[in-house]
């Protein structure tokens, strides 16, 4: 009688020890899952989620954007990418398809598609502004985009974060990850480029 309470005991408890622990084991599997979909809420906002990035665009430019005279990187030139807008950019190797004087602007909006706020998106250059006018303008301000870098971008409303003045590049590249080809990638700044070494 005595075995028997033991054994009904040791079996219940082993029965509680399984059940703690398989919701030891929920919690933190919820816990990680939590953690990595608050990572990529974080970066969505903070504009580094590009998987709605055109990849390869037109090629063609706004009207009034003046080639650049003497650009660090002439088109034809090899330059490596040290920017990441996007999966398989940094490290690139890029051709440079074109090279303009202009203000890049990095802004924030929500998509017309709708979706979570992108900020600091990189880079709408002045002349994608239609209203902009001929001097730049200041962190704070409101405008209509009038370009598709992403869905749901075109006819957004945006705000300016920074404004730089600089030359930004049209290039062509394959990434690193996938080995896929991107054609004409609008843009990427001169701080955004090394040599090939």
């Amino acid at each position: 009688m005595l075995i028997r309470r033991k054994r009904v005991f040791l079996t219940v408890f082993a029965a509680i020890f399984l059940v703690l622990g398989a919701c030891s084991n929920d919690t933190d599997k919820n816990t990680k899952k939590s953690e990595e979909e608050n990572t990529e809420s974080a970066d969505k906002k903070e504009g580094m989620d590009h998987s709605n990035m055109d990849m390869s665009s037109s090629g063609e430019i706004p009207e009034d954007l003046k080639a650049a005279e003497n650009p660090t990187y002439p088109v034809g030139s090899k330059a490596k990418i040290e920017s990441d807008h996007m999966e398989g950019m940094k490290g690139a190797e890029a051709t440079i398809v074109g090279a303009y004087d202009t203000i890049a602007y990095t802004i924030s909006y929500t998509p017309t598609t709708g979706g979570e706020r992108v900020e600091n998106h990189k880079w709408v250059i002045h002349e994608e502004i239609p209203e902009a006018g001929d001097k730049p303008l200041e962190p704070g301000s409101e405008f209509v985009i009038n370009a598709s870098h992403m869905k749901g971008m075109d006819g957004a409303t945006a705000e300016i974060d920074t404004a730089e003045e600089t030359t930004v590049y049209m290039v062509d590249f394959t990434t690193t990850t996938s080995g896929e080809e991107i054609r004409n990638h609008k843009w990427v700044t001169e701080s955004e480029l090394s040599p090939i070494k």
